[in-house]
């Protein structure tokens, strides 16, 4: 059965950094782009961050620029999303998911997106 899982999340501190995993099963992840999104309390669902297949292209939400990184190891069959100098609006429950006409560029758009992992809570707190 192809399936992506998240971990990585928890609680860290304001400043603190993360490193979100989202590893899959079943399938090749590197013939599709990855994207990472989240869902703070209350609110609706948004794209965070998301890497093409083929040239791994990246796009990322202002809200993130400059201190989150996606990337990819093909070897592992997973795409991480490292997490630096995490904020209270930050918290979450961060989904990955894999977009199958992603080559060479990606976009945040949930409709895109099919086989989405659990979902893992992120807690920035102090």
């Amino acid at each position: 059965q192809e399936a992506v899982v998240e971990s990585g999340g928890g609680l860290v501190q304001p400043g603190g950094s993360l490193r979100r995993s989202c590893a899959a099963s079943g399938f090749p992840l590197e013939y599709y782009a990855v994207g990472w999104f989240r869902q703070a309390p209350g609110q609706g669902l948004e794209g965070v961050s998301c890497i093409s297949s083929g040239e791994d292209n990246t796009v990322y939400a202002d809200a993130v620029k400059g201190r989150f990184t996606i990337s990819r190891d093909r070897a592992k069959n997973t795409v991480y999303l490292q997490m630096n100098n995490l904020k209270a609006e930050d918290t979450a429950v961060y989904y990955c998911a894999r977009d199958p006409k992603g080559l060479n560029m990606c976009v945040l758009r949930e409709y895109r997106y099919a086989t989405w992992g659990q979902g893992t809570q992120v807690i920035v707190s102090s």
